[in-house]
């Protein structure tokens, strides 16, 4: 009798543990956690006990004499390696490509041109929790009677800039000059992140992209935005997603052309193992496995291969960084080399890196220039030890799903490939993943037409059934 008491009270102590674990799952469903908005301070020094001036100045890019005779001296003086044999791309920038590069930079580049594309979109400063923070800020040239301009904040990566967006920003405020829809029409905002090209680089340690998407999600309200549209790949990918769980009632939508989950359970795990072969079971596509398999090859190799400047970048990025902000010709070999891998893998069995396959050398040049009359290389490879230093999977934006309506375009070259099954886990509200049909990293640049389409498409979605109403 004492036995089956026993037994008794043991299954009692059984059920209220299962039924404590269902009510706490059922209970903490509901609860949306979101991230703390980050009043950081991060300029030089102490804080001072003044109000901030929430002054916006305009602002143009300008370059002096002595900056690019001092740049012509250093590009006239580089010293170059010889490469290996048929090595290609292989072994990084090959230094044969890289003399004509430095050769057209010098003799054909014409920057004060350059100057003046930069310009022609309107530019901004405003000081924000003690740094000046640059921003591009564009206005749709006319509006159809009766239609307002959805704002819409785009945040370039690394080691891109907010030039990334110049070919698709007049897709997006203006499309039916473009052959496309007018449905929805955007006003367009696109800062630098701080310590990339003309935002000032943070003085303190700890910046990372929380601190980024508080800046952003201040920026966005001192315009007077409420509600707004996020857009972003590479960093910008996380400062939008940290942005969403800052300020879900806030972002109408967030659109990515990247979408990496770095918390990862036993179901991916299992679905590396297995999703080859039984791809229903996990939500796998066909296009899914043949992006991600053999894993190994595609996956874990890929990762080693191609990450090897990231372990640099958060671990000891001042050490780099040094050659790399004394020397044009170093800055040049170590950025191309990611405009060439990162969009298309297939560009390394290339002499030339298949460079000039998708991009122009102006825009190329263009945007390392950015980063050397910025001298901003040095702050912006910082971003990685700021986010990466307490180690992958460790942070709570990382636990922290995101609720807002998401859009994401899925491009085949993208260095690593993100399943929606995967994505859906971390972005509750997927309303629109789409395989593009051609396409890498840098995709605003590379193919400015495909991915204003998928951002008109998943805000028409949005838009047409309120769906961040819905929240």
């Amino acid at each position: 009798e004492f036995c089956s008491s026993l037994a008794g009270v043991m299954l009692l102590e059984v059920f209220l543990v299962l039924g404590t674990v269902i009510i706490y799952f059922l209970l903490s469903k509901k609860k949306e956690e979101t991230l703390p908005f980050q009043k950081g301070w991060w300029g030089k020094g102490q804080k001072p006990d003044t109000e901030e001036d929430i002054t916006i100045w305009p602002f143009k890019v300008e370059t002096t004499e002595e900056e690019l005779s001092d740049l012509f001296r250093r590009l006239d003086q580089a010293r170059f390696t010889e490469p290996l044999e048929n090595s290609c791309f292989h072994y990084g920038t090959n230094s044969v490509y890289l003399r004509k590069i430095v050769s057209y930079w010098k003799n054909q580049f014409n920057w004060k041109k350059q100057v003046e594309v930069l310009n022609k979109y309107p530019q901004f400063k405003i000081k924000i929790q003690g740094i000046d923070i640059h921003f591009v800020h564009v206005k749709p040239p006319c509006l159809p009677e009766g239609q307002s301009a959805k704002p819409l904040l785009m945040v370039h990566g690394w080691p891109g800039s907010f030039y990334e967006f110049y070919k698709i920003i007049p897709l997006l405020t203006d499309p039916a000059s473009h052959g496309l829809s007018d449905e929805h029409i955007f006003e367009v905002i696109c800062p630098s992140i701080p310590g990339y090209g003309f935002s000032e680089a943070p003085h303190k340690k700890g910046f990372n992209s929380i601190s980024a998407a508080s800046i952003f999600y201040e920026l966005m309200l001192r315009l007077g935005f409420n509600e707004f549209y996020a857009q972003g790949g590479d960093w910008g990918w996380l400062i939008c997603t940290n942005l969403a769980q800052i300020a879900p009632n806030h972002m109408k939508g967030l659109h990515l052309n990247l979408a990496s989950v770095t918390n990862m359970g036993f179901i991916h795990l299992l679905s590396i193992l297995l999703g080859r072969y039984l791809p229903g079971l996990f939500g796998f596509r066909d296009e899914d496995v043949r992006r991600m398999f053999p894993f190994l090859k595609k996956g874990l190799y890929r990762i080693l291969l191609e990450s090897g400047y990231a372990h640099i970048q958060a671990t000891k990025p001042d050490t780099v960084g040094c050659g790399l902000n004394d020397s044009p010709v170093g800055l040049a070999a170590y950025i191309l080399e990611k405009f060439s891998t990162w969009t298309d893998l297939e560009f390394r069995h290339l002499e030339d890196g298949g460079l000039e396959r998708k991009f122009n050398l102006d825009d190329l040049l263009t945007n390392i220039m950015i980063y050397w009359v910025s001298g901003c290389i040095v702050s912006s490879m910082r971003f990685y030890k700021e986010n990466l230093q307490k180690g992958i999977g460790t942070q709570k934006h990382e636990r922290l799903t995101v609720q807002v309506p998401t859009g994401i375009a899925s491009f085949p070259n993208e260095v690593m490939h993100t399943p929606q099954a995967w994505a859906q886990k971390k972005y509750t509200n997927i309303v629109s993943f789409h395989f593009m049909p051609r396409g890498g990293h840098f995709a605003a640049l590379e193919e400015p037409e495909l991915l204003a389409e998928d951002i008109l498409q998943f805000v028409g979605k949005v838009e047409k059934e309120q769906l961040w109403r819905k929240k």
